[in-house]
């Protein structure tokens, strides 16, 4: 069994919410598709099934078929992979009951709706046959209704990588009561086989139970082989008995006594809904070709009502009416003028005769010439509907298919037109579809590149989705959906994936940091780093990171981060420093980013010794940082010691100071 637990993540993409159900080959899931927001029925392969190589590849081979199918009545596959060495494959997820539900709760069910459920399923097996796929596991557990009675039938590719296998390990796969006797025999499969299985669907919604039922799946499969269904009308008596013989011409043992293909089933059900509907089924019933006594018995084929059959029912002709015998003896007169008594009257007679009979072939002609009615104009018009008005207006419908723009099944072309023979031939050209194309591949172009080649492919692209990868360069497209390689119609809608580059990792905080512990950081976590300068007043920031870009966050990895380191101010005020001691102004001016120059001046205070007595430039100005700042630094001399005397006269001269040479004191 294939175990997932809620919030499980499948293939990186699916998402798991719920259980869904479980059967002999997988197990189906609720998941939400992460990428594209949407609800799927997620179907996983039991892994014994991954095991075998033969059952892998025809898995692979008819997932793909099944995923082309495209159809009102057919659920879709949207895509298949492997996952922890299991397959799967994701499907359209419908929010209604299978069939098996709704006749547990409700069948039998009313004629007219058994038969317009089965036309559904019908519809959508002739879109699959008319692709080569036959599904081999039809089933009403295989049928999802929605409130409207809305059918859509799954499982199509599944069914048949399968089911092809009769037998393993002593039991038959797939559920037995709907298996047609060949299948059960492990002979060849066909589209009658499909057409076996749909009569046993239908039976069972008249009557509620199927036709062969046992404790074994192998007694099941040889009561299709060997024995013969109860007739409907024993178990419900409500069932109309046309209906019943379709239901029993579908079950007939030998295939080549079944309808020809799905096409003949729709035609001849389409006729009995219609006898049904209008509450003629007893004369329907009456102009019956009688079945014979031992009809649905073993190797016996079950009589195909001739009144059903399209194109069967004999017209109805009427003989022409006849034309009185034509009598040319002219009748004696009592006595003819004596002038003409000696004519001769043959002549006239002669021309008599000419025109009795050129008239009596004009009356002949007029008289069988068949009726002329109006065709009736049935282009637009599904084709069950188009033959029922055809064949209404007392003509035979003969249908030919083409490849068209409208959709399958719908009546594109008649011939003749206006009004023709009652009895006659009227073709009808009706739609298969448009033709098929195969997605190309895209992946690593440029999505413009990639654009123009869906388009040329004859597809639309709708919509175009951004993805992140690792592998693929940004702007170049990843994928498709559908997938490349898939057979869609031309004109099918796609959607393009265009990478975005790898998907974005955390950007660390480096602002407060060094510069070069900054640098180390975000290289290590994947990014390129680029720096710019700027100044500041506050020194404890010079060469420290001050702002980053992005400022966390996420980025696509190798993308890059700009850092603003700070740096000091390239000028500065100049400090004042007078007064201060040497040493001091100095270090005050170095830390300013200045250099300084000392100059020496004699100072005769001896409290200025070793001062800063002036600076240049003045202080306060702004100045270049590393420029020169200049201090003059006072140095302090002691004074020498000098004796001076002064004579005094009394002579009214001027008297001149004598300075003489101090003299160093002895001892």
């Amino acid at each position: 069994m294939s175990e997932l637990d809620p919030g499980s993540l499948v293939d990186g993409r699916y998402r798991v919410i719920s259980r869904l159900g479980a059967g002999g080959m997988a197990d189906v899931f609720l998941a939400e598709d992460e990428q594209l927001g949407r609800k799927v029925a997620l179907k996983l392969l039991h892994r014994r099934f991954a095991e075998d190589p033969g059952f892998v590849e025809r898995f692979r081979r008819e997932a793909h078929a099944a995923a082309s199918l495209q159809h009102p009545n057919v659920v879709q596959v949207y895509d298949r992979g492997g996952y922890d060495g299991i397959y799967y494959i994701a499907m359209e997820y419908l929010g209604g009951r299978t069939l098996k539900q709704l006749i547990r709760a409700e069948a039998p069910l009313e004629p007219l709706r058994a038969i317009d459920l089965t036309m559904q399923i019908l519809a959508a097996t002739r879109f699959a046959h008319r692709r080569g796929v036959i599904h081999r596991d039809l089933k009403p557990h295989n049928v999802i209704v929605d409130d409207s009675d809305g059918a859509k039938v799954t499982d199509f590719g599944i069914a048949r990588a399968g089911a092809s296998d009769m037998t393993e390990t002593g039991s038959i796969m797939g559920t037995a009561q709907y298996l047609s006797p060949e299948q059960a025999q492990g002979h060849v499969v066909s589209e009658r086989s499909d057409l076996y299985s749909i009569g046993v669907i239908l039976y069972e919604l008249l009557t509620g139970r199927v036709p062969f039922d046992a404790d074994s799946a192998v007694t099941i499969a040889l009561k299709h082989v060997a024995e013969a269904p109860v007739p409907p009308r024993e178990i419900n008596p409500d069932v109309p008995v046309p209906l019943e013989q379709l239901v029993l011409w579908a079950l007939n043992k030998n295939p080549a006594d079944r309808p020809a293909d799905a096409d003949e089933l729709m035609r001849v059900l389409g006729q009995v809904r219609e006898a049904v509907a209008a509450g003629s089924a007893g004369q329907m019933t009456a102009k019956m070709a009688a079945i014979g006594a031992g009809a649905g018995a073993v190797g016996t084929a079950v009589a195909v009502p001739t009144a059903l059959v399209p194109g069967g029912a004999t017209a109805l002709t009427t003989p022409p009416p006849t034309e009185p015998p034509l009598r040319g003896e002219v009748l004696p007169h009592e006595g003819p003028p004596p002038e003409e008594r000696g004519r001769n009257p043959w002549p006239w007679i002669a021309l008599l005769l000419v025109l009795v009979l050129a008239g009596g072939g004009l009356a002949a002609y007029l008289l069988s010439r068949p009726a002329q009615v109006k065709v009736p104009d049935v282009v637009g018009y599904q084709l069950l509907v188009a033959q029922a008005d055809v064949e209404n207006a007392g003509f035979k419908p003969y249908v030919v298919n083409a490849t068209s723009a409208e959709p399958s099944g719908q009546v594109v072309h008649q011939d003749p037109t206006g009004s023709a023979a009652k009895g006659s031939t009227v073709t009808l050209t009706v739609s298969s579809g448009p033709r098929s194309v195969s997605i190309p591949t895209v992946a690593q172009l440029p999505r413009q590149q990639a654009e123009r080649a869906l388009r040329q492919a004859g597809l639309k692209v709708v919509s175009v989705f951004s993805v992140s990868s690792s592998t693929v360069p940004a702007g170049n497209a990843v994928r498709t959906s559908p997938a490349a390689g898939v057979s869609v119609p031309a004109g099918t809608s796609v959607t393009l994936y265009v990478s975005s580059g790898p998907a974005p990792i955390a950007v660390p905080n480096v602002v407060g940091d060094t510069e070069a512990a900054a640098k180390a950081q975000l290289t290590a976590a994947g990014f390129k780093v680029t720096t710019t300068q700027k100044s500041t007043t506050n020194s404890s920031q010079v060469g420290n990171v001050v702002q980053q870009t992005p400022s966390g966050g996420k980025a696509p990895p190798g993308s890059t981060v700009a850092l603003v380191i700070a740096s000091a101010p390239s000028r500065v005020k100049v400090p004042n420093v007078t007064g201060d001691t040497a040493r001091a102004a100095t270090r005050q001016l170095t830390a300013a980013g200045f250099k300084v120059v000392k100059q020496r001046q004699a100072v005769s205070g001896q409290n200025h010794n070793g001062i800063v007595i002036s600076q240049s430039p003045s202080p306060g100005s702004t100045q270049k940082r590393g420029s020169t700042v200049t201090i003059v630094v006072g140095k302090y001399h002691k004074p020498s010691t000098t004796t001076t005397t002064t004579t005094t006269t009394t002579t009214t001269t001027p008297t001149t100071p004598t300075v003489t040479t101090p003299t160093t004191p002895s001892g």
